[in-house]
């Protein structure tokens, strides 16, 4: 099995220092980031695929070379290899330039490595928020697609995979959906791996305790590709191939860098009461 986990960086908003350019478009490369919280969802899922069927688990992203970091994270949840699509003509990028860039690395990984045979990809990323990403991407692909995934199975020798998945607007309702592979899936926040069985059990302590001593020298299974090694025309990509118009931006405040604080040290027992007695009350509701 050949899964393929799409990820990407995004501002961290703890920092509150994000930098926008005149015409409103994000400066990543003066904006600290971090991985997208949800897609460390679509690398447990892979990682849960690679522990049941083997194989192999490929990481990439589309962004400037400091996402060489944000691989890095993914590959310390787990991957056998990184690949970042980056040059100036991918920048600037809206949902859909975007989606033709990475589907363009998934079919060349495909082509030199080894035809996937799942892409995983998380909800919605933090700053834009659209979700559009990983179902635009699939529609370039043209495959089947199962989004909010919370659990799923591969039959290998079927060549299919099936899934739960929650019905839109119900947290509720389950479904179970299959298709044949290879399938594009978008998993939930609500995704939970499962480790049933002993044997896998201990593949994921092994598989874990291997990639995080492998992202400590990530840059060795690292492969930078820009537009020319994708044969894309400038024209389709970055901002010129992007039809959405930014109308404004709303800047993010930065939250106070001091907060009042009252130190209490756990053995003293009548500082521990006030603050059981202060906490008490917002547990009751109040």
């Amino acid at each position: 099995m050949h899964s393929v986990v799409m990820t990407k960086g995004v501002p961290d908003f703890s920092e509150g220092e994000v930098s926008f350019d005149e015409e409103g478009h994000l400066e990543r490369g003066k904006t600290p980031t971090v991985m997208n919280p949800n897609d460390a969802y679509a690398a447990r899922a892979a990682l849960m695929t690679k522990v049941r069927h083997g194989g192999r688990v490929s990481a990439m992203s589309m962004g400037p070379p400091g996402y060489k970091e944000i691989l890095q994270e993914a590959m310390e949840i787990y991957a056998d290899d990184l690949y970042l699509l980056s040059d100036r003509e991918m920048a600037a990028a809206d949902t859909w330039a975007t989606a033709i860039t990475v589907a363009t690395g998934i079919e060349k990984v495909g082509a030199e490595v080894e035809p996937p045979d799942l892409v995983f990809a998380g909800f919605k990323t933090a700053d834009g928020e659209t979700g559009h990403t990983g179902p635009q991407t699939c529609w370039c692909l043209d495959w089947p697609m199962i989004t909010h995934v919370i659990a799923l199975d591969v039959d290998e020798a079927e060549r299919t995979v099936r899934a739960k998945r929650l019905v839109e607007g119900d947290v509720e309702e389950i479904e179970t959906v299959e298709c044949d592979l290879p399938a594009f899936i978008v998993t939930d926040p609500e995704f939970e791996p499962t480790y049933r069985k002993a044997s896998h059990r201990l593949t994921h302590k092994d598989l874990s305790a291997e990639t995080k001593r492998r992202a400590e020298e990530y840059e060795e299974h690292l492969t930078v590709w820009d537009h020319a090694d994708l044969n894309l025309d400038p024209d389709y990509i970055g901002l010129s191939g992007s039809p959405t118009i930014v109308e404004s931006v709303d800047p993010i405040p930065k939250a106070p860098a001091e907060r009042e604080a009252t130190m209490v040290d756990a053995r003293d027992p009548e500082g521990m009461a006030e603050v059981a007695e202060a906490m008490t009350a917002f547990a009751g509701g109040d």
